[in-house]
């Protein structure tokens, strides 16, 4: 996401399957071991080549996949320790948490009363508790929630067939019921 804007922003996915290229500017403080490349950075982002790659495969183009689908980030910004590592908001000090998760609850709950969406899904459970805490003071409609496997590396459920799982839990919830059959495949892909 630093490097393109973009949630789980995979440069390839990004801006093979997605479409999307252009200059991503610097910000006015860097990380110095985190140095903003854009589109020219190297470095290969999984979960964003699982998550936009099963999207690819089950629904070829991302035109028709974004006809029904959107990946909205429940907190747009990068927190990075002196060492570099990402620090997730989860992780934050509760002063820093209690204002930040006000902002992004008000935004997602603004999203929902624009998009009005019938299914809102967490990826991973952080963003499912979220989802969660925001819509509690949600007014109607509300729409239906679940929660998927988070694609991290970082997570070991994930490096098992992460795709196949995800497809199962959005099927068992009733979020993909019936595939477009301009992108049948056969019954063991997702």
């Amino acid at each position: 996401m630093v490097q393109t804007g973009i949630p789980f922003g995979e440069i390839a996915a990004v801006r093979d399957w997605l479409g999307i290229s252009g200059e991503v500017l610097k910000p006015e403080k860097e990380h110095p071991k985190r140095l903003v490349s854009g589109f020219d950075c190297r470095r290969s982002e999984v979960s964003g080549f699982r998550l936009w790659g099963l999207f690819a495969k089950r629904f070829g183009t991302a035109e028709t996949f974004f006809k029904h689908h959107l990946v909205l980030n429940y907190c747009p910004l990068a927190f990075l320790e002196s060492t570099g590592r990402n620090r997730t908001p989860d992780k934050l000090r509760p002063t820093e948490k209690e204002a930040l998760f006000s902002a992004c609850d008000q935004h997602l709950r603004e999203a929902i009363a624009a998009l009005q969406p019938e299914w809102v899904i967490g990826i991973g459970g952080f963003a499912s508790q979220r989802i969660g805490e925001a819509l509690r003071t949600h007014s109607d409609p509300q729409p239906k929630t679940c929660q998927i496997l988070h694609p991290s590396p970082a997570n070991p459920a994930a490096n098992r067939n992460w795709a196949q799982i995800v497809t199962r839990q959005l099927r068992e919830a009733g979020v993909w019921v019936q595939k477009d059959r301009t992108h049948e495949k056969s019954k063991d892909e997702p």
